[in-house]
């Protein structure tokens, strides 16, 4: 069976930035393998492509340009926003403001992402909400474990369970 829509796909990868001599950012290995509903919307469109038509078995190595995974840094996603509203109780937690603390935040749409804390000042804090690779070319190489036909309730709820 090869790897299509509505198939879920179990693999292993190496992910490095830059090329296949970059810094290791995340290993995937068979004890606890990656699984993923194929076209469900939830990977990088490109990662998909590349993966598209292979079978359990199949090696893969491909390059992701930073324009095709989560784009280039940009000056607009690092903001200073009002240290109170890091307050909980009239209180900020003791080392939260910290430079490099990532720290979960959620806009007024309820959407949620990570903030790395860059500058603290009297009044606001500087965060980057840039994503952390965003920037950077990725490299992966890895080996498709498994391909199965989804479920039902997979394809329902968009996901692999």
């Amino acid at each position: 069976m090869t790897i299509s829509n509505e198939k879920v796909v179990t693999l292993v990868y190496q992910l490095r930035v830059d090329n296949n001599e970059g810094d290791i950012v995340e290993t995937v290995k068979e004890e606890k393998p990656f699984v993923f509903l194929y076209g469900a919307g939830l990977m990088l469109p490109k990662f998909e492509e590349n993966l598209n038509g292979l079978k359990a078995g199949d090696k893969f190595e491909f390059i992701l340009q930073c324009e095709d995974a989560y784009g280039k840094a940009t000056e607009e996603a690092v903001m200073d926003l009002p240290k109170n509203i890091f307050e909980v109780e009239g209180k900020i937690e003791d080392g939260l403001l910290a430079e490099g603390n990532v720290i979960p935040m959620q806009n007024n749409e309820g959407q949620k992402f990570n903030g790395v804390v860059v500058e603290v000042k009297d009044d606001n804090v500087t965060m980057d909400f840039n994503h952390p690779l965003a920037g950077d070319d990725l490299h992966f190489s890895g080996e498709i474990m498994e391909v199965r036909e989804a479920t039902k309730e997979e394809i329902d709820h968009g996901h692999a369970h």
